[in-house]
Order: structure tokens, then C-alpha cells, then sequence
């Protein structure tokens, strides 16, 4: 079949030829219009269902919201893990799906769940509601808004009415949370005294302000041939008609609000968070997009309506988005990667040039790789997937290798045709004759050898999860270009070559290159020694790789290598029931202490949480954004410094990751670090002593850094308990009772007032003054039945304690120690927590101790590799014998695997001795590509063998002749490597580095040792003749 495709071609030479350029024409336009990302899709399909519970302390709000919602969505289909967290006044649950579940049947299948949970949870709750969907990688960018003159109530207004509308309409947006500012409402704040004074009751103003605010509808009027609607109209947005509203008469006096109330327009408390950029208060707006939404387009469209927006806003406001921008990381980590391919490429031309000493040989295999990756990329858009740094990735570590089977194919018909002009003129075959004859020689070693290559990538596409997704397309690129190239090895190349190639240039030509003679002249003098001292050269290479198997098994674990993603996320969280003041002073130190180290740009800061925010974080909580540009300093220099420079603040936990390895780790763990320690238990308090406990027995565990302890310590509260008998005596309902809790102290939305198109609630509650501190509380007069009491004769007001958060996995409480890895690997320090938690910590009964992290999904992957890269190598091997029919000499091919081993474990040991899971696949994908140097040259000795030769002058004369394809495919494949391997410290390269140091550590040691180990190995071989593998012939 081979020999047709390359008749085929060669006979149909125009055919081959316009379909080539077609190609690339299609390639390069849909190469421009393809969706460009940092990652792919590494989403586990996640719903998040939130809902607000005004007021209520976090354990009524587990024991009331969060606890009916996990029991309805734990038994529903394809659910993985269910996660929650019960704040004051807020639940939010994340349901966690199996990966490769439909992210819209997952809504659903939760949607239908929470329709049965409704009615059981109470009447002053919200409703459940599900977050926008979206993505890990989703957040976009974080716009800050500052200004000189703008109160932060009218920023606030801007950003709730203005920009977010605007922002959302544009396509590809799933999300603006907007924090900080002051959201801005009407006030009814009532006087207690005044309301004694007047005799009224709180019953008797709810019932005058409870939509007061709303238009009556009078129907329709026709008169005079038209129709009129009738309108009352009740809403206005002026404070002093809102003043005038009549409570009741007293003695035919109306009284009006103004009597017993001040009305006004103030901040809406309590304020759940606040927010700086670069050290000034401001409003933040973080923007979420869609999936499968390119994040570049969006970004160019967002900038676009915020340049629109500058122009309406006031003068002095100021709109930054540099304190988040994930389209800078992507075009880094691209435009590197691209870098990479480019100089790759041009390593590739040197040693093509260098070595045929043609320009025309040297285009002709050159032509391979624009097409391969054409391919490769069409392929990409077929499948769905988007062009990210991990296929870029696969294109680039292949370079090298795409050029590997043109090379094999036009250096054998350049000798051929050169043989063929050297015999007498009536010898001499036709140009496409000798063409077909030289590509039908070498067409079998060519696809057996791509096969290989594909059969040691094979392991990669095993790989399930977070792994699974981020290395595929980078195996898919790989193994498409690669089969790519083949196919233009066995069409295109052979017509290239009958065109270029037919005419002799000149008679000095018909010489090898001087580079490849000389290089020929020493291998010849260095393989004659070897050949008469085989033992001295078989125990050196032993001793070597008996070395490199106890060096790579002294080497440090890890899952990815850490991003360098330009920006650091640094989160700062001090005791609970600070107050939002105080936590916000701590942030804004922390903010200066950042803006001390030259190589921070900005910053921005967010303390406690917006509304209906996913990522709810308490008012002890802050998380500052802090972009950096490294100059002389590398970013582990910087970061040092950083945390060295943070200590001095009292009192807080420090935790400095980066933005995207955030929530790759809350993904994995739901905890934002490297390492979570899940302690599982009952008693929060007993739960924060052992956790204490754990802390302080792996502190001083080396390679640990920003180790913290959830905390999970009580917060003040203050608790009114009614005296039901003073209640029954003075003939208080509970619900008037609840009422004046909830409506004089925690304030109630009673009506809405209208600007236009803007909303603003109207509040009613007591006064500041009445409610400043816990004794006014006691004294404040309530409403009991027409009488006028302080508040401590029908109840009791006494200080109390209660949790912060309440966190809970799978149905049970947790709480979390969580822990950084930094300047050591991460699956050692993994066991060396897990070592001294089992000897040093004793669980009481019912709680245990649970691990998550990168380190498990290292593990997983390890696991996958090792067997599948078993089943890999026999593949192979099976692959050598069909090509071969002989058991020994297909082994001594794949002594090339040991051999390529010792360049590999070299190369790691030398860069940081740490083996990652991208390591292990290049070590896989090594052993592919590093075979077929020992299938060229088995291939050519038993061809010479054939022909007559003797063993030893084959194995000289066949040494020589594969020495320059050896060489070109080994060199052209490793050099192509050298940016990458170089880079790994640059955005996008991280992952792709540490494969590129294997391959090219490895193929230079089995390059070079294949050209000693193999000529023995098959001299030894050929002492006693082998019987061959006994094949049945059928004469056709």
C-alpha cells in the first residue's frame, strides 16, 4: 500500500503539489480565527448555589440553609463531592460532578433538587440560587474604579447602575461582582423617644411604610375618543415628600414620619466588604466570562466599552484594569511558546544545512513542518479545542521530529540520485525511477518509526481528571504533526525531491559535505576501537545507567511545576468578629508593604465579600492582587522578600500563591494552597485545638511555607433571649417580638424608591444612636401592646459566643490546615506530614484526618503512567518484530530505553532534581523517539548482511552510511528542543520545560551511545547465526 501512495504521488505530481498549497491556505485561515486560551478547559463541572440569609449566625444558617440543601443534591446523579460553607448570613454549597458531565444536565439535575428544598427552609431566607456558569480560568480581569472628588456612594452608584449593566450585555460575560463603595438607600431611621412621645407603635409604621413608596393603578379612562390609564402616583424619590408621610392622627394632629423618624439617604449597613487599588479606597468589579469564550476577544470588547464608558463618567473618576488582566498572561505565555518554535525552527535549518551542505535537500525536508502543523491545528479545530499553551506546546516539542522522516527520505534519494549520475550513461536510470526507489527503501523504517513515537505517547491519553485535560491536546498536536509528516515523508517530499533534486548543480556536489566527511573519518577510528574493546565500553555504559537508576530514585515528586503567571494573589485573614475597620487597616498595611518591593506595579485589594459572591470571604478576610515585573531579581528572590517584609504585621495568617494556581488548588482540595489537611470532626473548638496541634507538630517540617490554620475560632455575639412570661404579661406576640428585633435593629427593606431606572431600597430601623452599643440596646423602648417598655424588661441581652464559619464536606464538619510548598518538592513534604501526624497526633473518636492537594492527582497520574507505559513498551516492541522477525534484535533496538534513561536522569538532576508529572512523559515519549535510531542502523546492517558482506565490514560500512540521518534526526530533534528547555522559567513554558530537558538530555546520550552499544551488541549477536522467525510464504 505504501509503494501505491508514493507511485501515486509520483505520477500525479500537480495533484500532490496544489493540494499542498490548499492546504495551507485552509491552515492558516482558520489558524487566525481560532479561539486562543492559556489552558484548556480544566473545569470539573461544579454548580454553586448561594443563598442569602439576612442576619442569621452561621449556625442557625448550617442548621436552617445549608444542611436541606446538601441532603437534597448529595444522591443526585453523577455528584463527586458536595462542599459548603455557613457564614453569618450567607450559605453557599459547591456540588461537585464527575468529570465529563454536561455542565448543563449538572444545573439541571441540581435545579430539580432545590425545587424540593424550597419550602422547607424558612420564610426569612432567600431563595437558592444558583451562580453564573463559568470556569476556574474564568476570571477575566478586575477593573477598579478610584476618584478624586466622587463620594464612594456615588462611585458605588456608578459601578451598580452604569458599568456592570453595560458590561453584562456584552457577549461572553456570565458575571460582574461588584465590591466596595457605599451602596446607597433611603432611610427611615426611627426615634424611639419620639415615637413614646407620640404614642406610636412599630406595628403602626410598618404598616404606613410597607410599600408606600409603590403607584396605584386607577384602570382606564375614554373620554373624548381616547383612551387615558389612570395612575396614582404614590413613588417619588425626593426625601422631603418621603417626610411627610402621615403615621396616624393623635388628638387631630396628623403625625407625620418627620415627627418620629429621620429620613434620609445614607450607606447601606452592614457593609460586607470594602476595597482599595493601589493603596486608595475604591470599588472593585471583578468580571467573570462564559465558557468556550475566547478570553482574548472578550478582553478586546471589555476594553472597548470601558473606553466608551471613560466618557460618560465624571472627570476625575479613574478606570484601571492592570491589577488583573489574564489576557497578559495568555499573551505571554503564547507569544513565548511561539518564541520557542521559531528558534526551534531555526536550529532545525542549521543542522539540515550543516550537514547536506544544499540548499535544496535542506527546503525540501523544511517544507514538512509548516504542513505537519497545519494539520495538526485543523485537527484541533475539528476536535473542539482551542490553541493554548499545552498544544502549542505538543508543536513545539515535535519540531525536531517533524522533519525527522523527510530528512530519512531525501538523504537516501540525494545519495541515490548522486550513485545513479556517477554509473555510465547507458546505466543510468530515469530521475523518477531512482526516486521511487530510494523513497520504497526507506518507507517501511519511516512509518514503523512514527509508530513507535505514537505508540510511547499513548500513555498520555489515560490520564483522567485535572491531568488528563491539561495534557491531552499537547498529545494530540504531538501525535497528529508527527503522522502528518509521515504522510508528506511518503507524498510530497519524494515530488520535491524529482523536481529539485533531478539536475546536479555543479561536479563538486557530487562530494558528502566536508562537515559530514570529517565527522564520518572520526566515528570510523572511535567505532574500530570500541569493536576491539567491548567489555571496557558495555561495563562503562552499565556502571552509567546502574548510577542514573539510583540517582532518579532519590528525586523529589511533584505534579506541575509552579506558573510564573506575573502576579502574585496574597490573602491576609486575622481573628473573626474583627470589625470591618480594623480589618481593613490591616489590608491597607499590608497594600504598603507590597507597594515597598520595587517589582510590585499595583495593587488591589478586596476585604470580606460582595453580594452574591461565590468566593465568600468574611470581613477578617482580605485577598490583594499584586502584579509584578521581575528585572534583576527572580520571582523566588522577590517572593522572599515579600514574606519576609509581611511578618511584621500581628496577628494574621499569610497565605502568597498565584492567581490561576489559586484555583487550580481550590479546585483539586477546595482549599486555596498546595497541601490541604482536612481535620473532620464535631466540636469546632475541640476541631481548632487539634488543628493547633497538627500545626505546631509540622511546622518545622523543611520546604514548608505559609502554613495556617483555618480560623475557626468564635466570634462575639449578642443574644436577645424573650422572657416569655413578661411577653404573655404584657401580651407580645413572638412575631411582634421578631419583628422588633428584625426590623428595629437589623433593618428591613420595606418599599423601593426609584431614580429613573435605578433602584435603591427603602429601610426602616431604629436610629444609630439607640442602637451604638450593648446597653443602648437594652434601653431601647419597644412597642408592648400600646405600652412603652425598655427592651431588657421583656427580654434578656447577654454577650455570647458563636462560630465565624462553618465548613463542611460530604455531610461532615471540617476545618482546614492548609500549607505551601516552597524551595523543596511537594510529594516529600507530603509524607513527611502525613509521617509525623500518624505518630504525634491522636484522634478522638469520630474525627479523622483527610489529605487533598496537587499531590493526590500526582499520584493518580503516577500510577496511570507506570502501567500504561508498560503496555507502551511492549507495543513497541511488537512494532520492532513485525519489522524485524527476530526476538533479539528487536531487544537490542530497545536497548536504546536504558541508554536514553541516563541523558534524561542527567539532565533533571542537574536543572532541579525534582521529577514533575510533564518530566515522566517526556521520559515516555523519550524511549519512542530514541528507538528509531537503532531501527535505522539493524535495518542497514542485515541489507549489507544480505548483499554478502561479512558481520564486522557491515556493521563499519553500515555504521557509516546511517551516521549522517542519525545524526540529522537526532540533533534536528534534540537543538529544536534548547528554547524550551532553556525557558522553563518564562510564562507558558513551565509545563512544556520540563519534558524538553528530558528528551534532550536523553536523545543526546542515546544518540551517542546507540552508535557504540548497537554495533556490539549485533557482533555479539551474529557469533552464533540465528535461526530467524519462520515465516509461511504463499505463492500467489
Amino acid at each position: 500500500m505504501l509503494n501505491k501512495i508514493i507511485k501515486f504521488s509520483l505520477n500525479n505530481r500537480m495533484v500532490v503539489l496544489v493540494a499542498a498549497v490548499l492546504l495551507m491556505l485552509a491552515g492558516v485561515y482558520t489558524t487566525k480565527n481560532m479561539e486562543v486560551d492559556v489552558f484548556p478547559d480544566l473545569n470539573a463541572p461544579t454548580v454553586v448555589v448561594m443563598t442569602e440569609a439576612k442576619g442569621m449566625a452561621p449556625e442557625e444558617v448550617e442548621r436552617l440553609v445549608t444542611f436541606p440543601v446538601e441532603t437534597a443534591v448529595n444522591g443526585a446523579t453523577d455528584v463527586r463531592r458536595v462542599r459548603s460553607s455557613s457564614t453569618t448570613g450567607f450559605s453557599i454549597v459547591w456540588v461537585e460532578f464527575n468529570w465529563g458531565t454536561d455542565i448543563y444536565r449538572a444545573r439541571q439535575i441540581v435545579s430539580e433538587k432545590l425545587a424540593v428544598v424550597g419550602d422547607a427552609l424558612p420564610s426569612n431566607v432567600g431563595k437558592p440560587t444558583l451562580g453564573p456558569q463559568s470556569s476556574i480560568l474564568g476570571e477575566l480581569m478586575i477593573i477598579g474604579l478610584t476618584a478624586d472628588t466622587t463620594s464612594l456612594q456615588d462611585l458605588r452608584t456608578l459601578a451598580d447602575w452604569a458599568i456592570r449593566p453595560r458590561l453584562l450585555s456584552t457577549g461572553g460575560v456570565a458575571q460582574v461582582t461588584v465590591l466596595g463603595g457605599d451602596i446607597k438607600e433611603y432611610q427611615i431611621l426611627l426615634n424611639p423617644g419620639k415615637m413614646k412621645h407620640y404614642g406610636i407603635g412599630l406595628n403602626e409604621v410598618i404598616d404606613v411604610v410597607k410599600e408606600m413608596n409603590q403607584n396605584a393603578s386607577g384602570g382606564v379612562l375614554y373620554e373624548f375618543g381616547n383612551e387615558f390609564i389612570v395612575r396614582g402616583i404614590l413613588s417619588t424619590n425626593k426625601v422631603d415628600a418621603l417626610k411627610k408621610a402621615v403615621v396616624k392622627n393623635v388628638n387631630d394632629i396628623p403625625v407625620v414620619l418627620e415627627n418620629i423618624a429621620d429620613v434620609q439617604i445614607g450607606a447601606k449597613a452592614p457593609k460586607l466588604g470594602v476595597a482599595s487599588n493601589h493603596g486608595k479606597p475604591a470599588v472593585l468589579m471583578t468580571i467573570t466570562k462564559q465558557p468556550n469564550t475566547s478570553t482574548l476577544d472578550l478582553t478586546q470588547k471589555l476594553d472597548q466599552s470601558l473606553e466608551d464608558l471613560q466618557k460618560t463618567l465624571p472627570k476625575d473618576v479613574k478606570v484601571t484594569t492592570d491589577i488583573f488582566r489574564q489576557a497578559n498572561f495568555i499573551d505571554n505565555s503564547i507569544s513565548n511558546v511561539q518564541k520557542s518554535l521559531y528558534e526551534g525552527g531555526i536550529f532545525v535549518i542549521i543542522v539540515l544545512f550543516v550537514f547536506l551542505m544544499n540548499v535544496r535537500t535542506t527546503v525540501i525536508s523544511l517544507v514538512t513542518i509548516p504542513l505537519s502543523i497545519i494539520v495538526a491545528i485543523l485537527t484541533l479545530k475539528v476536535l473542539g479545542l482551542t490553541i493554548n499553551t499545552m498544544s502549542l506546546g505538543g508543536i513545539a516539542i515535535a519540531i525536531g521530529s517533524l522533519v525527522d522522516d523527510a530528512i530519512v527520505d531525501v538523504e537516501n534519494v540525494f545519495k541515490r540520485l548522486r550513485e545513479n549520475r556517477q554509473k555510465p550513461k547507458e546505466e543510468q536510470k530515469s530521475v523518477i525511477n531512482v526516486v521511487f526507489e530510494a523513497s520504497k527503501e526507506v518507507r517501511m523504517p519511516i512509518l514503523n518509526s512514527t509508530l513507535i513515537i505514537v505508540a510511547s505517547f499513548v500513555p498520555l491519553f489515560f490520564l483522567t481528571g485535572m491531568e488528563g485535560r491539561m495534557l491531552a491536546p499537547l498529545g494530540i498536536t504531538f501525535v497528529i504533526s508527527l503522522f502528518a509528516s509521515t504522510i508528506v515523508a511518503l507524498t510530497l517530499t519524494p515530488v520535491l525531491c524529482s523536481y529539485l533534486l533531478a539536475k546536479s548543480q555543479s561536479d563538486k556536489e557530487e562530494r558528502e559535505p566536508y562537515i559530514a566527511r570529517k565527522i564520518k573519518a572520526g566515528y570510523e577510528k572511535v567505532l574500530q576501537w570500541t569493536l576491539t574493546h567491548k567489555k571496557i565500553v558495555l561495563g562503562t555504559v552499565g556502571a552509567a545507567f546502574i548510577a542514573s537508576v539510583i540517582m532518579f530514585a532519590t528525586f523529589g515528586r511533584s505534579f506541575l511545576p509552579a506558573f510564573n503567571e506575573g502576579s502574585f494573589t496574597v490573602s491576609i485573614s486575622t481573628l473573626p468578629g474583627i470589625s470591618l475597620e480594623e480589618s481593613d487597616k490591616i489590608g491597607r498595611m499590608a497594600e504598603d508593604i507590597l507597594l515597598s518591593v520595587p517589582e510590585i506595579q499595583t495593587v488591589g485589594r478586596k476585604t470580606g465579600r460582595a453580594e452574591l459572591d461565590e468566593h465568600a470571604l468574611g470581613v477578617n478576610t482580605s485577598e490583594i492582587e499584586a502584579p509584578f515585573k521581575l528585572d534583576k531579581r527572580s520571582k523566588d528572590e522577590v517572593l522572599a522578600e515579600i514574606r519576609e517584609k509581611i511578618k511584621v504585621i500581628p496577628g494574621v495568617n499569610i497565605e502568597i500563591g498565584a492567581p490561576i494556581t489559586h484555583r487550580i488548588d481550590a479546585m483539586l482540595s477546595g482549599t486555596r494552597a498546595n497541601i490541604a489537611i482536612k481535620l473532620f470532626g464535631t466540636d469546632l473548638n475541640k476541631m481548632y485545638e487539634i488543628g493547633n496541634q497538627i500545626k505546631l507538630s509540622i511546622s518545622e517540617i523543611e520546604g514548608i511555607a505559609d502554613l495556617n490554620v483555618e480560623q475557626q475560632v468564635e466570634r462575639p455575639q449578642l443574644k436577645i433571649e424573650p422572657k416569655r412570661e413578661m411577653l404573655a404579661k404584657y401580651g407580645v406576640t413572638l412575631p411582634q417580638f421578631a419583628d422588633i428585633v428584625n426590623v428595629m435593629l437589623g433593618g428591613e427593606a420595606v418599599s423601593q424608591v426609584y431614580e429613573e431606572n435605578r433602584s435603591f431600597d427603602l429601610t426602616l430601623k431604629v436610629n444609630d444612636d439607640s442602637r451604638e452599643s450593648a446597653e443602648r440596646i437594652r434601653k431601647l423602648i419597644v412597642d408592648a401592646n400600646g405600652r412603652k417598655v425598655p427592651l431588657e424588661n421583656i427580654a434578656n441581652v447577654v454577650s455570647s459566643v458563636g462560630p465565624n464559619t462553618i465548613s463542611r464536606e460530604n455531610v461532615a464538619r471540617k476545618i482546614v490546615i492548609s500549607a505551601n510548598v516552597s524551595g523543596r518538592d511537594l510529594r516529600g513534604v507530603v509524607n513527611d506530614i502525613q509521617e509525623k501526624i500518624d505518630t504525634q497526633i491522636e484522634l478522638p473518636e469520630g474525627y479523622h484526618v483527610e489529605y487533598g492537594g496537587q499531590f493526590e492527582s500526582e499520584q493518580a497520574a503516577s500510577q496511570i503512567i507506570l502501567i500504561t507505559s508498560i503496555f507502551s513498551i511492549l507495543v513497541i516492541f511488537l512494532l520492532l518484530f513485525n519489522e524485524f522477525r527476530s526476538v533479539t534484535q528487536s531487544l537490542v533496538i530497545l536497548l536504546n530505553l536504558p541508554l536514553a534513561l541516563i541523558g534524561g536522569v542527567i539532565s533533571i538532576y542537574f536543572s532541579n532534581g525534582i521529577l514533575s508529572i510533564p518530566a515522566i512523559i517526556g521520559f515516555i515519549s523519550l524511549f519512542g523517539i530514541a528507538t528509531r535510531n537503532g531501527m535505522l542502523l539493524i535495518d542497514r546492517y542485515n541489507s549489507l548482511r544480505d548483499s554478502g558482506m561479512s558481520v564486522h565490514d557491515s556493521i563499519i560500512h553500515g555504521s557509516l552510511d546511517r551516521l549522517n540521518p542519525i545524526l540529522m534526526t537526532a540533533l534536528s530533534s534534540g537543538l529544536a528542543l534548547i528554547p524550551l528547555a532553556l525557558g522553563g522559567d518564562l510564562p507558558g513554558n513551565e509545563i512544556q520545560s520540563p519534558m524538553a530537558k528530558v528528551i534532550l538530555g536523553g536523545l543526546l546520550s542515546s544518540t551517542i551511545l546507540n552508535g557504540l552499544i548497537i554495533p556490539i551488541m549485533y557482533l555479539y549477536m551474529n557469533r552464533k547465526k540465528e535461526v530467524p522467525a519462520e515465516v509461511i510464504t504463499i505463492d500467489e
